[in-house]
């Protein structure tokens, strides 16, 4: 497939979950959740054990395995590509990790213009195993689509800035404010590499595309209009040509919820700080919107679960297109079977 090969696969072109991101009728509201492939799972667990998290990034028969896992157990409409969102810088050589209990980890963040010259392009070759692992994903998947992701320029910049995790982002809020010309050239040589990653995803047999911007939820709408906007855009745009569903997703954006549309998305995630009614107000029309039950709610009883569960049916209930999804990751202490009979529901409740 090229960017001007826009036909889909038929098999996962008239699944629920493509037609939903094209705002078309639907079976069922199509259902799938953020981190279903992970430590949730005790097969996830035990695929895992002793493979350090990038390495297991790297096995495409591993990544296969475990991106299956959900789909096997739980009965959702997508599968989501296991991978992280520092892989692309990996690939192109920076020196990170991802440390357990701590997550990425940058040996030598980037904070002066002489650090963006270790930001090289990103060639298909620096991640031959994404390749090989879709095509033996969609070889086993047939009918059911597969999600790619990648990490946004603004979630991407900060691990680089700060050296890992932040809540305060202070270093690289200090760049965007202070040095807004080398933030803005942060961010554009970010988008580059995000948008050549989700190309070789989609090359491969990607059926959608996630954008996580994790992190912008720390941003005014002023600042990210400004300053994260365009590089956001700019990945979107690079893969336009495919025809395939753009998500665009981050944490804490109830502010944000237009201008990440805006930029370029055809479904727009929605944590669960804010009700699809009126997320759907927010975002304006045109767009499907994913979401966006709180994660928390699968540590109560089925009844609970249910209950919740039908708030968020309820408040989709006029959108053009919805599929349910969590408002964010699922927790790794999660029973796996309130998943699956969270699935059970949606599907049973909603269908036509």
């Amino acid at each position: 497939m090229t960017a001007k090969d826009t036909t889909q696969p038929t098999a996962t072109y008239d699944s629920a979950f493509l037609k939903a991101c094209r705002r078309e009728p639907v079976p069922h509201t199509p259902v799938w959740f953020m981190r279903q492939a992970g430590r949730s799972l005790p097969e996830y667990r035990k695929v895992r054990e002793g493979v350090p998290m990038l390495e297991s990034c790297m096995r495409p028969e591993l990544v296969t395995e475990i991106t299956l896992q959900p789909v096997r157990r739980h009965d959702v409409d997508a599968a989501i590509y296991f991978s992280d969102i520092v892989v692309p810088l990996k690939a192109i050589g920076l020196d990170l990790d991802i440390k357990p209990g701590i997550g990425p980890v940058v040996e030598e963040p980037i904070r002066t213009r002489a650090g963006l010259a270790r930001l090289r392009d990103l060639t298909p070759e620096d991640v031959s195993y994404v390749t090989e692992a879709i095509g033996m994903l969609t070889d086993e998947l047939g009918a059911t689509p597969l999600i790619g992701f990648a990490g946004a320029p603004f979630t991407l910049a900060s691990y680089l800035v700060e050296g890992g995790p932040s809540r305060t982002y202070e270093n690289a809020k200090a760049m965007m404010y202070g040095d807004p010309e080398l933030w803005a050239d942060l961010l554009d040589r970010l988008a580059d590499i995000t948008a050549a990653f989700l190309k070789v995803q989609i090359e491969a047999g990607a059926s959608a595309v996630q954008l996580f911007d994790s992190w912008v939820g720390a941003l005014a709408p002023a600042e990210y209009r400004r300053s994260v906007m365009p590089a956001s855009a700019k990945v979107f745009e690079a893969v336009a040509g495919y025809g395939v569903p753009r998500i665009h997703f981050g944490v804490g954006t109830g502010e944000l919820l237009k201008l990440m549309g805006e930029a370029g998305a055809d479904v727009v995630g929605v944590d669960w700080r804010v009700p699809l009614d009126e997320a759907v107000r927010r975002v304006g029309p045109g767009k499907a919107l994913q979401g966006n039950l709180d994660p928390t709610v699968l540590f109560t009883d089925k009844n609970t679960v249910e209950a919740k569960a039908r708030e968020v049916l309820d408040a989709a209930a006029g959108l053009e297109g919805h599929v349910f999804n969590l408002g964010h990751g699922v927790m790794p202490n999660t029973d796996p079977d309130a998943l699956t009979r969270l699935v059970e529901y949606v599907h049973t409740a909603t269908a036509r």
